[in-house]
């Protein structure tokens, strides 16, 4: 129960009781998953806010990509713990296992009314700002915004608060990365945004 704990609160709630109790029980299924990939979900969703707000999107718009970043990594459900453990060091069948989660998590939504403006932030958050992602190849500004946030954020976290040890980096390092993959990897805007909400 401590998931539900965490997850109470004003900024969760969208008025709409079943909507929020499903959303609660998929988190808490990540949480049974893996107690790491709930923290970085909260993280994530954390900073996705923080950019949002620091380049003035609408506040409706701001709470859509929240909800998206939250449960951005659903589709993990569907990968084996000993894969999740292994990242980034994958074999290729390993790889592409693990890169079938943005469609996997995407699928899970599909039935959820309420949740159909999020699939395409949760399905191509792991696309680049030069078209070499996955699992579509989108590049620049095709790439959903609310996608291009949770990029960022959700790489700069993958560092600071890693799921396994191979990742660990300081802030300085992980804010040297995300400069040197802006304009490659990611939308530059974003990743400005990003390092100003840092502080």
């Amino acid at each position: 129960m401590v998931m539900l704990t965490l997850m109470q609160g004003p900024e969760f709630y969208s008025g709409d009781d079943t909507f929020d109790s499903v959303i609660a029980s998929l988190m808490q299924l990540i949480q049974f998953k893996n107690a790491n990939l709930y923290l970085h979900s909260q993280q994530v969703a954390n900073y996705a806010v923080s950019v949002a707000a620091k380049m003035r999107l609408p506040r409706e718009e701001i709470e859509r990509i929240r909800l998206a970043a939250l449960l951005h990594d659903i589709g993990h459900l569907t990968v084996p713990n000993a894969v999740l453990a292994k990242v980034p060091y994958l074999s290729t069948r390993e790889m592409t296992v693990f890169k079938n989660h943005c469609n996997a998590g995407s699928a899970m939504l599909e039935n959820i009314s309420q949740c159909q403006e999020h699939i395409p932030y949760i399905r191509y958050h792991h696309e680049r700002w030069d078209g070499k992602g996955y699992p579509k190849r989108l590049k620049g500004v095709n790439i959903p915004l609310g996608a291009r946030i949770i990029s960022v954020v959700n790489y700069y976290d993958r560092f600071i608060n890693p799921c396994t040890e191979h990742w660990k980096k300081t802030k300085e390092e992980a804010v040297r990365e995300l400069q040197n993959m802006s304009g490659t990897a990611f939308d530059p805007d974003i990743v400005k945004a990003f390092i100003e909400s840092l502080g």
